[in-house]
């Protein structure tokens, strides 16, 4: 079990409270995603649309982490709704059991994310523990790229299981492998 530093302060934050820490979000979002395997030009202008929309979302949720007031890594999601188009554009058809959505029952964690400089100091799996604990929802999804195999391998040990992935190349969208886990997912690391 890794034990995150005792001088790193975790705290929840609802989309109003993420809202005052935008820009310092922002700029961890660019500096992680400007390393491989992630490297899109536009992702920085995609972040900020994509943040406005989802903290005003009913359940948004940021987990933070910090080291006295340096933002060392963060985590954020939000219930899904019926209308949701996260089970779309799959390279393989599920079965409308596992699409269907109804209110409490899909969480998304849409964004899971450490310094490098911070990584292996159990900071990640503290705040992916943190944003789902106490989660009334019956599952949480998120997407993850093929390449990006530390993560991979920390989700598979924290107990997610590959669905499908989603995504098309041909028409410039990155390929991204489509997890779920049965909540409550708060175990022993």
């Amino acid at each position: 079990m890794v034990v995150p530093r005792p001088d790193i302060r975790f705290q929840l934050l609802d989309g109003t409270q993420a809202t005052a820490h935008a820009d310092e979000l922002q700029a961890l979002h660019a500096e992680v995603y400007a390393n491989p395997p992630y490297t899109r030009a536009d992702d920085a202008a995609l972040f900020v649309d994509r943040f406005r929309v989802q903290r005003r979302q009913p359940g948004f949720v940021l987990a933070e982490a910090h080291h006295g007031d340096y933002m060392v890594g963060y985590a954020a999601g939000m219930p899904l709704r019926p209308s949701t188009s996260w089970w779309r554009d799959l390279t393989t058809q599920l079965p409308g059991e596992v699409t269907a959505e109804h209110p409490g029952r899909t969480f998304a964690l849409v964004d899971l994310l450490v310094r490098a400089s911070w990584r292996r100091q159990g900071i990640a799996a503290t705040l992916h523990d943190l944003i789902l604990s106490n989660r009334p929802e019956e599952r949480a999804t998120l997407i993850v790229l093929p390449a990006a195999t530390a993560a991979q391998k920390a989700f598979q040990k924290w107990g997610w299981r590959k669905v499908t992935r989603t995504g098309d190349p041909r028409h410039g969208s990155p390929v991204f492998d489509v997890l779920v886990i049965t909540l409550p997912a708060i175990r022993e690391h």
